[in-house]
């Protein structure tokens, strides 16, 4: 009997302990040179779409590491290609140096972007992208979590095209809204940045 008030005070001393370890490591900020950084992360709520290659993709995808989500459409004539492009370079210089992070390509014009045609899409700029998609109500209320807005314009014969955010969002490896970078992006300080980021600084 004299042992449980003893033993009830060690496992108070690790809750307590394990809680403060927390609490520091929740409370470190993130520092970006070439972004804007949340003062507090945001949190991000549940969603349900399909990635590429046919699997679910839900916020549990985004947890246990660092990730950039892109929002756009595989029919975009020049910042959707041109950002890629860039990040593919950011990528491969991140991996040269040991360091990853998770892009991810949400398509807001899931009517033309299939998961098919996402993989041929975001494969030809780096088969480690991942590209998703699903229901519009999906896709409308990650892109309301993470800020990003976007608008379909009709055009000639039932043709149209959408206008959308540019932004990188980053996400944090509890899958929150951590900071933005805008464009014009800068290829040398956004992998300086990321790379700080993976390697656990900031």
């Amino acid at each position: 009997m004299r042992l449980r008030p003893i033993a009830a005070l060690v496992v108070a001393a690790t809750v307590v302990g394990i809680g403060a370890a927390w609490w520091v490591t929740a409370r470190q900020p993130v520092t970006l040179a070439s972004g804007t950084a949340l003062a507090a992360p945001r949190a991000i709520g549940s969603f349900r779409l399909t990635d590429h290659q046919g699997r679910e993709f839900t916020l549990d995808a985004l947890r246990g590491g660092w990730s950039l989500v892109f929002a756009g459409f595989t029919h975009c004539p020049d910042a959707c290609p041109t950002t890629l492009a860039l990040l593919d370079t950011v990528d491969r210089r991140l991996r040269a140096r040991g360091s990853t992070i998770r892009v991810v390509f949400l398509s807001v014009d899931p009517a033309r972007d299939t998961a098919e045609r996402l993989a041929g899409y975001v494969g030809h700029f780096n088969p480690r992208f991942v590209g998703v998609t699903g229901a519009r109500a999906q896709i409308d209320a990650l892109c309301r979590d993470l800020g990003l807005a976007y608008v379909h314009n009709p055009g000639v014969g039932g043709d149209y095209t959408v206008d959308h955010s540019a932004a990188l969002v980053l996400i944090d490896p509890r899958a929150r809204v951590a900071g933005y970078f805008q464009p014009p992006h800068n290829p040398d300080a956004l992998a300086a940045d990321l790379a700080a980021l993976a390697d656990g600084a900031g």
